[in-house]
Protein backbone atom coordinates (compact mmCIF):
# COMPACT_ATOMS: atom_id res chain seq x y z
CA UNK A 1 0.00 0.00 0.00
CA UNK A 2 3.04 2.09 -0.87
CA UNK A 3 4.16 4.43 -3.58
CA UNK A 4 7.23 3.59 -5.83
CA UNK A 5 10.21 4.67 -3.67
CA UNK A 6 11.08 7.35 -6.69
CA UNK A 7 7.52 8.40 -6.91
CA UNK A 8 8.13 12.39 -7.49
CA UNK A 9 5.62 14.62 -5.43
CA UNK A 10 5.74 18.44 -6.17
CA UNK A 11 3.62 20.97 -7.82
CA UNK A 12 2.69 22.90 -10.82
CA UNK A 13 2.73 26.29 -12.33
CA UNK A 14 2.74 28.15 -15.99
CA UNK A 15 4.37 30.98 -16.97
CA UNK A 16 1.81 32.95 -18.11
CA UNK A 17 -0.06 32.53 -14.68
CA UNK A 18 2.32 33.61 -12.35
CA UNK A 19 5.83 35.55 -13.74
CA UNK A 20 4.24 38.64 -14.66
CA UNK A 21 7.35 40.95 -16.50
CA UNK A 22 5.37 40.55 -19.28
CA UNK A 23 7.54 43.60 -20.67
CA UNK A 24 10.90 42.47 -19.24
CA UNK A 25 13.67 40.41 -20.56
CA UNK A 26 13.24 41.40 -24.00
CA UNK A 27 9.95 38.78 -23.66
CA UNK A 28 7.48 39.59 -26.63
CA UNK A 29 3.50 39.70 -25.80
CA UNK A 30 1.85 36.63 -26.30
CA UNK A 31 -1.52 35.77 -27.02
CA UNK A 32 -2.97 35.14 -23.41
CA UNK A 33 -1.58 38.93 -21.83
CA UNK A 34 -4.47 40.35 -23.90
CA UNK A 35 -7.02 38.03 -22.36
CA UNK A 36 -8.67 40.64 -19.35
CA UNK A 37 -10.72 40.05 -16.37
CA UNK A 38 -14.42 40.78 -16.43
CA UNK A 39 -17.11 40.43 -18.80
CA UNK A 40 -15.30 40.13 -22.12
CA UNK A 41 -12.93 37.59 -21.00
CA UNK A 42 -14.62 34.18 -22.22
CA UNK A 43 -15.33 36.07 -25.60
CA UNK A 44 -11.65 37.17 -26.13
CA UNK A 45 -10.26 33.40 -24.85
CA UNK A 46 -13.03 32.01 -27.35
CA UNK A 47 -11.69 33.84 -30.10
CA UNK A 48 -15.20 35.68 -30.69
CA UNK A 49 -13.68 39.48 -29.88
CA UNK A 50 -10.29 39.92 -31.06
CA UNK A 51 -8.31 41.36 -29.12
CA UNK A 52 -4.88 43.15 -30.61
CA UNK A 53 -3.73 45.50 -27.74
CA UNK A 54 -4.52 46.44 -24.22
CA UNK A 55 -7.58 48.23 -23.15
CA UNK A 56 -6.61 51.13 -21.08
CA UNK A 57 -9.88 50.63 -19.45
CA UNK A 58 -9.12 46.81 -18.38
CA UNK A 59 -7.51 45.02 -16.30
CA UNK A 60 -4.96 41.75 -17.31
CA UNK A 61 -4.14 40.18 -14.48
CA UNK A 62 -1.22 38.25 -15.62
CA UNK A 63 0.78 41.66 -16.62
CA UNK A 64 2.18 41.59 -13.12
CA UNK A 65 0.81 38.24 -12.25
CA UNK A 66 2.65 37.42 -8.69
CA UNK A 67 6.04 38.66 -10.28
CA UNK A 68 7.83 35.09 -10.01
CA UNK A 69 9.88 36.98 -12.64
CA UNK A 70 11.73 38.66 -9.86
CA UNK A 71 10.82 36.05 -7.33
CA UNK A 72 11.89 33.23 -8.48
CA UNK A 73 14.82 32.71 -6.10
CA UNK A 74 12.66 32.84 -2.96
CA UNK A 75 9.56 30.86 -4.22
CA UNK A 76 11.37 27.82 -5.59
CA UNK A 77 13.61 28.14 -2.05
CA UNK A 78 10.12 27.13 -0.57
CA UNK A 79 9.58 24.55 -2.64
CA UNK A 80 12.70 23.45 -1.60
CA UNK A 81 11.68 23.65 1.80
CA UNK A 82 8.46 21.72 0.84
CA UNK A 83 11.05 19.06 0.34
CA UNK A 84 9.60 18.82 -3.31
CA UNK A 85 11.06 16.04 -5.91
CA UNK A 86 9.47 17.91 -8.98
CA UNK A 87 8.24 20.99 -10.17
CA UNK A 88 6.44 21.54 -13.08
CA UNK A 89 6.51 25.01 -14.78
CA UNK A 90 6.54 26.50 -18.08
CA UNK A 91 8.72 28.39 -20.15
CA UNK A 92 7.00 31.39 -21.89
CA UNK A 93 7.39 31.26 -25.85
CA UNK A 94 7.87 34.68 -25.57
CA UNK A 95 10.68 35.36 -24.06
CA UNK A 96 12.60 33.09 -26.02
CA UNK A 97 11.26 34.58 -29.60
CA UNK A 98 9.62 37.36 -28.66
CA UNK A 99 7.85 37.89 -32.09
CA UNK A 100 7.98 33.95 -32.39
CA UNK A 101 9.71 34.58 -36.05
CA UNK A 102 13.21 35.32 -34.87
CA UNK A 103 16.16 32.83 -36.20
CA UNK A 104 17.94 33.51 -33.10
CA UNK A 105 16.68 32.91 -29.48
CA UNK A 106 17.01 35.54 -27.33
CA UNK A 107 19.77 35.04 -24.47
CA UNK A 108 18.03 36.92 -22.05
CA UNK A 109 15.13 34.58 -21.65
CA UNK A 110 17.19 31.57 -21.77
CA UNK A 111 19.19 32.72 -19.12
CA UNK A 112 15.98 33.60 -16.99
CA UNK A 113 15.35 29.66 -17.63
CA UNK A 114 18.69 28.65 -16.49
CA UNK A 115 18.43 30.11 -13.64
CA UNK A 116 15.50 28.60 -12.53
CA UNK A 117 16.44 25.25 -13.18
CA UNK A 118 19.77 25.82 -11.63
CA UNK A 119 17.63 26.61 -8.44
CA UNK A 120 15.77 23.66 -9.03
CA UNK A 121 18.89 21.82 -8.65
CA UNK A 122 20.31 23.10 -5.42
CA UNK A 123 16.95 21.34 -4.09
CA UNK A 124 17.43 18.04 -5.38
CA UNK A 125 14.01 19.30 -7.09
CA UNK A 126 13.41 17.43 -11.00
CA UNK A 127 12.00 20.09 -13.80
CA UNK A 128 9.18 18.92 -15.42
CA UNK A 129 8.57 21.54 -18.43
CA UNK A 130 5.63 22.42 -20.52
CA UNK A 131 6.44 23.95 -23.85
CA UNK A 132 3.47 25.57 -24.27
CA UNK A 133 0.97 26.11 -21.81
CA UNK A 134 -1.69 28.43 -23.41
CA UNK A 135 0.48 30.70 -25.03
CA UNK A 136 1.39 31.73 -28.45
CA UNK A 137 3.47 34.78 -29.65
CA UNK A 138 1.11 37.76 -30.78
CA UNK A 139 3.56 37.97 -33.82
CA UNK A 140 2.67 34.70 -35.31
CA UNK A 141 -1.23 35.77 -34.73
CA UNK A 142 -0.69 38.52 -36.60
CA UNK A 143 1.30 37.39 -38.93
CA UNK A 144 -0.23 33.50 -39.67
CA UNK A 145 -3.40 33.74 -37.82
CA UNK A 146 -2.38 31.79 -34.61
CA UNK A 147 -2.64 27.56 -35.44
CA UNK A 148 -4.57 27.74 -38.44
CA UNK A 149 -1.24 27.82 -40.23
CA UNK A 150 0.90 25.30 -41.27
CA UNK A 151 3.69 27.15 -41.05
CA UNK A 152 3.00 27.54 -36.98
CA UNK A 153 5.00 23.91 -36.94
CA UNK A 154 8.05 25.53 -38.35
CA UNK A 155 8.29 27.95 -35.16
CA UNK A 156 7.44 25.75 -32.98
CA UNK A 157 9.93 23.15 -33.80
CA UNK A 158 12.63 25.85 -33.97
CA UNK A 159 11.43 26.86 -30.52
CA UNK A 160 11.63 23.60 -28.85
CA UNK A 161 14.74 22.23 -30.21
CA UNK A 162 16.23 25.32 -28.78
CA UNK A 163 15.12 24.36 -25.86
CA UNK A 164 16.43 20.60 -25.74
CA UNK A 165 19.61 21.43 -26.82
CA UNK A 166 20.28 24.93 -24.32
CA UNK A 167 19.03 22.60 -21.30
CA UNK A 168 20.37 19.15 -22.44
CA UNK A 169 21.08 17.54 -18.98
CA UNK A 170 19.13 19.32 -16.92
CA UNK A 171 15.59 18.55 -18.29
CA UNK A 172 14.46 15.13 -18.52
CA UNK A 173 10.15 15.61 -18.46
CA UNK A 174 8.80 17.30 -21.04
CA UNK A 175 5.01 18.14 -22.02
CA UNK A 176 4.81 19.63 -25.28
CA UNK A 177 1.05 21.20 -25.22
CA UNK A 178 -0.94 21.55 -22.14
CA UNK A 179 -4.52 20.72 -22.40
CA UNK A 180 -4.54 20.22 -25.99
CA UNK A 181 -8.29 19.02 -25.31
CA UNK A 182 -8.91 22.49 -24.81
CA UNK A 183 -8.58 23.75 -28.47
CA UNK A 184 -12.10 22.97 -28.54
CA UNK A 185 -13.69 25.15 -25.77
CA UNK A 186 -10.92 28.13 -25.50
CA UNK A 187 -9.06 28.71 -28.94
CA UNK A 188 -7.67 31.58 -28.48
CA UNK A 189 -5.77 30.53 -25.59
CA UNK A 190 -5.17 26.92 -26.65
CA UNK A 191 -4.30 28.06 -30.13
CA UNK A 192 -4.01 32.16 -30.56
CA UNK A 193 -7.32 31.17 -32.45
CA UNK A 194 -9.37 34.39 -34.18
CA UNK A 195 -12.55 33.60 -35.55
CA UNK A 196 -13.64 35.77 -38.56
CA UNK A 197 -17.65 36.32 -39.63
CA UNK A 198 -19.04 33.56 -41.23
CA UNK A 199 -16.16 30.74 -41.59
CA UNK A 200 -16.93 27.28 -40.56
CA UNK A 201 -15.08 27.33 -37.13
CA UNK A 202 -15.14 23.43 -36.56
CA UNK A 203 -12.68 23.76 -39.50
CA UNK A 204 -10.68 26.38 -37.82
CA UNK A 205 -10.27 24.41 -34.97
CA UNK A 206 -9.55 20.95 -36.33
CA UNK A 207 -6.76 22.55 -38.47
CA UNK A 208 -5.00 24.16 -35.87
CA UNK A 209 -4.89 21.25 -33.43
CA UNK A 210 -3.88 18.74 -36.18
CA UNK A 211 -1.32 21.41 -36.88
CA UNK A 212 -0.67 21.26 -32.75
CA UNK A 213 -0.34 17.15 -33.06
CA UNK A 214 1.88 17.25 -36.11
CA UNK A 215 4.13 20.13 -33.94
CA UNK A 216 3.78 17.82 -31.12
CA UNK A 217 5.37 14.32 -32.82
CA UNK A 218 8.03 16.43 -34.49
CA UNK A 219 8.99 18.11 -31.11
CA UNK A 220 9.07 14.10 -29.86
CA UNK A 221 11.53 13.01 -32.72
CA UNK A 222 13.65 15.79 -32.32
CA UNK A 223 13.67 15.11 -28.05
CA UNK A 224 15.13 11.34 -28.69
CA UNK A 225 17.63 12.72 -31.11
CA UNK A 226 18.87 15.56 -29.03
CA UNK A 227 19.25 13.26 -25.56
CA UNK A 228 17.63 10.05 -25.97
CA UNK A 229 16.88 9.91 -22.03
CA UNK A 230 14.40 12.80 -22.67
CA UNK A 231 10.89 11.66 -21.79
CA UNK A 232 8.04 13.46 -24.01
CA UNK A 233 4.29 13.32 -22.48
CA UNK A 234 0.84 14.94 -24.15
CA UNK A 235 -1.67 16.31 -21.39
CA UNK A 236 -5.46 16.38 -21.31
CA UNK A 237 -7.77 17.90 -19.87
CA UNK A 238 -9.30 14.83 -17.88
CA UNK A 239 -12.47 13.26 -15.90
CA UNK A 240 -15.08 10.97 -16.24
CA UNK A 241 -18.22 11.57 -17.63
CA UNK A 242 -20.94 9.05 -15.93
CA UNK A 243 -24.11 8.65 -17.38
CA UNK A 244 -27.04 10.75 -15.52
CA UNK A 245 -29.42 7.53 -15.38
CA UNK A 246 -29.17 4.11 -16.36
CA UNK A 247 -30.68 4.66 -19.73
CA UNK A 248 -28.48 3.23 -22.62
CA UNK A 249 -28.60 6.72 -24.86
CA UNK A 250 -27.34 8.59 -21.09
CA UNK A 251 -24.43 6.21 -21.11
CA UNK A 252 -23.71 6.73 -24.87
CA UNK A 253 -23.85 10.30 -24.54
CA UNK A 254 -21.39 9.97 -21.72
CA UNK A 255 -19.06 7.63 -23.84
CA UNK A 256 -19.08 10.60 -26.85
CA UNK A 257 -18.38 12.97 -24.26
CA UNK A 258 -15.46 10.89 -23.55
CA UNK A 259 -14.54 10.30 -26.64
CA UNK A 260 -14.03 13.87 -27.18
CA UNK A 261 -11.96 14.06 -24.41
CA UNK A 262 -9.38 11.46 -25.97
CA UNK A 263 -9.23 12.13 -29.62
CA UNK A 264 -6.59 13.72 -29.62
CA UNK A 265 -4.35 12.24 -26.80
CA UNK A 266 -5.17 9.01 -28.83
CA UNK A 267 -3.44 10.57 -31.92
CA UNK A 268 -0.51 11.15 -29.50
CA UNK A 269 -0.66 8.33 -27.78
CA UNK A 270 -1.46 5.40 -30.83
CA UNK A 271 0.06 7.45 -33.69
CA UNK A 272 -3.13 7.74 -35.84
CA UNK A 273 -6.57 8.77 -35.95
CA UNK A 274 -8.85 6.35 -34.71
CA UNK A 275 -11.82 5.87 -36.43
CA UNK A 276 -14.27 7.42 -34.82
CA UNK A 277 -12.39 10.79 -34.77
CA UNK A 278 -12.01 10.70 -38.47
CA UNK A 279 -15.76 10.14 -38.48
CA UNK A 280 -16.32 12.79 -35.20
CA UNK A 281 -14.73 15.60 -37.74
CA UNK A 282 -16.75 14.16 -40.96
CA UNK A 283 -19.76 14.98 -39.12
CA UNK A 284 -18.98 18.45 -38.41
CA UNK A 285 -18.20 19.50 -42.64
CA UNK A 286 -14.74 19.36 -41.74
CA UNK A 287 -11.18 17.70 -42.72
CA UNK A 288 -8.08 16.97 -41.26
CA UNK A 289 -5.76 18.77 -43.88
CA UNK A 290 -3.01 16.15 -43.80
CA UNK A 291 -0.08 16.95 -46.35
CA UNK A 292 2.66 14.05 -46.89
CA UNK A 293 4.71 12.94 -44.26
CA UNK A 294 1.85 13.47 -41.34
CA UNK A 295 1.01 9.88 -41.03
CA UNK A 296 4.25 8.86 -40.87
CA UNK A 297 5.29 11.10 -38.37
CA UNK A 298 2.57 10.83 -35.96
CA UNK A 299 2.68 6.77 -36.08
CA UNK A 300 6.67 6.94 -36.10
CA UNK A 301 6.89 9.41 -32.99
CA UNK A 302 4.49 8.71 -30.38
CA UNK A 303 4.68 10.07 -26.85
CA UNK A 304 6.37 8.55 -24.19
CA UNK A 305 3.78 9.33 -21.50
CA UNK A 306 0.31 10.58 -20.61
CA UNK A 307 0.12 13.41 -18.45
CA UNK A 308 -3.49 15.24 -17.34
CA UNK A 309 -5.12 17.40 -15.34
CA UNK A 310 -7.72 16.55 -12.77
CA UNK A 311 -10.50 18.80 -10.72
CA UNK A 312 -13.40 16.68 -11.39
CA UNK A 313 -15.90 14.29 -12.92
CA UNK A 314 -19.10 15.38 -15.24
CA UNK A 315 -22.29 14.21 -15.56
CA UNK A 316 -23.31 13.75 -19.46
CA UNK A 317 -27.66 13.22 -20.56
CA UNK A 318 -28.97 12.84 -23.76
CA UNK A 319 -31.45 15.50 -22.57
CA UNK A 320 -31.72 18.78 -24.27
CA UNK A 321 -31.68 22.30 -23.14
CA UNK A 322 -30.78 21.38 -19.40
CA UNK A 323 -30.20 24.27 -17.03
CA UNK A 324 -29.50 22.49 -14.01
CA UNK A 325 -25.47 22.70 -14.77
CA UNK A 326 -22.40 22.92 -12.96
CA UNK A 327 -21.32 26.91 -13.19
CA UNK A 328 -17.69 28.26 -13.21
CA UNK A 329 -16.25 25.85 -15.58
CA UNK A 330 -15.49 25.49 -19.73
CA UNK A 331 -17.01 22.47 -19.35
CA UNK A 332 -20.44 22.42 -18.55
CA UNK A 333 -21.80 19.29 -16.56
CA UNK A 334 -25.02 18.31 -15.37
CA UNK A 335 -25.36 18.75 -11.33
CA UNK A 336 -24.05 15.46 -10.00
CA UNK A 337 -26.42 15.65 -6.52
CA UNK A 338 -24.34 13.04 -4.90
CA UNK A 339 -21.04 15.31 -4.86
CA UNK A 340 -19.98 18.30 -2.86
CA UNK A 341 -18.42 21.46 -4.61
CA UNK A 342 -16.32 24.17 -4.61
CA UNK A 343 -16.82 27.70 -4.04
CA UNK A 344 -16.63 28.11 -7.81
CA UNK A 345 -18.77 25.12 -8.46
CA UNK A 346 -16.34 22.35 -9.21
CA UNK A 347 -17.78 19.14 -8.21
CA UNK A 348 -15.49 17.29 -5.94
CA UNK A 349 -14.90 13.66 -6.69
CA UNK A 350 -11.98 11.90 -5.32
CA UNK A 351 -13.09 8.18 -6.47
CA UNK A 352 -13.32 10.01 -10.42
CA UNK A 353 -9.35 10.42 -9.67
CA UNK A 354 -8.63 6.69 -9.31
CA UNK A 355 -11.57 5.89 -12.25
CA UNK A 356 -9.28 8.26 -14.48
CA UNK A 357 -5.98 6.53 -13.65
CA UNK A 358 -7.84 3.08 -14.51
CA UNK A 359 -9.31 4.39 -17.56
CA UNK A 360 -6.21 6.09 -19.03
CA UNK A 361 -4.09 3.26 -17.98
CA UNK A 362 -6.53 0.81 -20.03
CA UNK A 363 -6.62 2.89 -22.86
CA UNK A 364 -3.12 3.74 -23.79
CA UNK A 365 -0.80 1.10 -21.69
CA UNK A 366 1.90 4.03 -20.75
CA UNK A 367 2.95 5.58 -17.44
CA UNK A 368 0.59 8.51 -16.27
CA UNK A 369 1.52 11.75 -14.55
CA UNK A 370 -1.25 13.36 -12.87
CA UNK A 371 0.49 16.71 -13.48
CA UNK A 372 -2.68 19.46 -12.00
CA UNK A 373 -5.13 18.59 -9.19
CA UNK A 374 -5.88 20.97 -6.64
CA UNK A 375 -8.69 23.09 -4.61
CA UNK A 376 -9.38 26.51 -5.87
CA UNK A 377 -10.87 28.50 -3.09
CA UNK A 378 -10.86 31.94 -1.26
CA UNK A 379 -8.30 31.88 1.43
CA UNK A 380 -8.53 34.10 4.70
CA UNK A 381 -5.31 35.20 6.86
CA UNK A 382 -5.97 35.17 10.40
CA UNK A 383 -4.88 38.87 12.90
CA UNK A 384 -2.00 35.99 13.90
CA UNK A 385 -0.55 35.74 10.49
CA UNK A 386 -1.97 32.41 10.01
CA UNK A 387 -4.15 31.02 7.19
CA UNK A 388 -6.03 27.58 8.43
CA UNK A 389 -6.93 25.82 5.10
CA UNK A 390 -8.27 22.67 5.98
CA UNK A 391 -10.37 22.35 3.46
CA UNK A 392 -7.62 22.24 0.93
CA UNK A 393 -6.14 19.31 3.17
CA UNK A 394 -8.96 17.84 3.06
CA UNK A 395 -9.30 17.67 -0.63
CA UNK A 396 -5.55 16.79 -1.45
CA UNK A 397 -5.86 14.08 1.42
CA UNK A 398 -8.19 12.33 -0.08
CA UNK A 399 -7.45 12.48 -3.99
CA UNK A 400 -4.17 11.02 -2.72
CA UNK A 401 -5.61 8.33 -0.94
CA UNK A 402 -7.17 7.54 -4.52
CA UNK A 403 -4.48 7.68 -5.84
CA UNK A 404 -2.98 5.37 -3.51
CA UNK A 405 -5.31 3.20 -3.73
CA UNK A 406 -5.35 3.15 -8.16
CA UNK A 407 -1.08 2.32 -7.65
CA UNK A 408 -1.25 -0.01 -5.08
CA UNK A 409 -4.37 -1.94 -5.72
CA UNK A 410 -5.30 -1.73 -9.02
CA UNK A 411 -1.14 -1.59 -10.36
CA UNK A 412 -1.40 1.61 -12.07
CA UNK A 413 1.78 3.00 -13.98
CA UNK A 414 2.30 6.41 -12.10
CA UNK A 415 5.59 8.58 -12.44
CA UNK A 416 4.59 11.85 -10.21
CA UNK A 417 1.77 14.26 -9.07
CA UNK A 418 2.04 17.91 -8.71
CA UNK A 419 -0.69 19.56 -7.38
CA UNK A 420 -1.82 22.70 -9.41
CA UNK A 421 -0.76 26.38 -8.28
CA UNK A 422 1.68 25.30 -5.44
CA UNK A 423 2.03 28.88 -4.98
CA UNK A 424 -1.10 31.18 -5.44
CA UNK A 425 -1.64 32.43 -8.84
CA UNK A 426 -3.45 33.75 -11.09
CA UNK A 427 -6.81 31.42 -12.52
CA UNK A 428 -6.90 30.80 -15.80
CA UNK A 429 -10.42 30.80 -16.20
CA UNK A 430 -12.01 33.26 -14.22
CA UNK A 431 -8.90 35.56 -14.08
CA UNK A 432 -9.06 35.83 -10.46
CA UNK A 433 -6.13 35.81 -7.72
CA UNK A 434 -8.81 35.00 -5.14
CA UNK A 435 -9.52 31.67 -6.56
CA UNK A 436 -6.00 30.42 -4.72
CA UNK A 437 -4.57 27.11 -4.80
CA UNK A 438 -1.18 26.85 -3.24
CA UNK A 439 0.61 26.16 -0.19
CA UNK A 440 1.93 29.79 -0.10
CA UNK A 441 -0.20 32.47 0.11
CA UNK A 442 0.36 35.63 -2.05
CA UNK A 443 -0.80 38.83 -0.69
CA UNK A 444 -2.70 39.97 -3.94
CA UNK A 445 -6.38 40.59 -4.60
CA UNK A 446 -8.15 40.23 -7.78
CA UNK A 447 -7.72 44.36 -8.30
CA UNK A 448 -3.68 43.34 -8.39
CA UNK A 449 -3.54 45.46 -4.62
CA UNK A 450 -1.21 44.19 -1.98
CA UNK A 451 2.71 43.65 -1.30
CA UNK A 452 2.84 40.30 -2.67
CA UNK A 453 4.39 39.04 0.41
CA UNK A 454 4.29 35.45 0.91
CA UNK A 455 2.91 33.51 3.72
CA UNK A 456 2.77 29.77 4.35
CA UNK A 457 -0.73 28.03 5.13
CA UNK A 458 -1.13 25.21 7.06
CA UNK A 459 -1.25 22.83 4.27
CA UNK A 460 2.47 23.83 3.58
CA UNK A 461 3.37 22.02 6.63
CA UNK A 462 0.68 19.01 5.76
CA UNK A 463 2.44 18.49 2.71
CA UNK A 464 5.82 18.75 3.31
CA UNK A 465 4.95 15.60 5.88
CA UNK A 466 3.41 13.60 2.70
CA UNK A 467 6.45 14.12 0.39
CA UNK A 468 8.96 13.13 3.55
CA UNK A 469 6.55 10.03 4.30
CA UNK A 470 6.05 9.23 0.67
CA UNK A 471 2.59 9.70 1.09
CA UNK A 472 1.96 7.32 4.00
CA UNK A 473 1.77 10.15 6.36
CA UNK A 474 -1.55 11.92 5.23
Amino acid sequence: MKFPENFLWGGATSAVQCEGGYDKGGRGLANVDLVPVGQDRYAVGSGDLHANYFDPQAFYPTKSAIDLYHNYEEDIALLGEMGFKVYRFSISWTRIFPNGDEKEPNQEGLQFYKNIIKKCGKYGIEPLVTISHFECPMGLVEKFGGWRDRRMVEEYAKYAKTLFEEFQGSVKYWITFNEINMVLHLPFVAAGIRFDEGENRNQVMITAVHHQLVASALATKLAHEIDPDNQIGCMMAAGPHYPETCKPRDYWKAMEDDRENYMFIDVQSWGYYPQYALNWVAKRNAEIPFIDGDRELLRNHPVDFVSFSYYSSHVSTSEENRTDVTPGNVFQSIVNPHLKSSEWGWQIDPLGLRITLNLLSDRYRKPLFIVENGLGAKDRVEDNGKIQDDYRINYLQEHILAMRDAVSEDGIDLIGYTTWGCIDLVSNTSGEMEKRYGFVYVDLDNEGAGTRKRLKKDSFEWYKKVIASNGECL
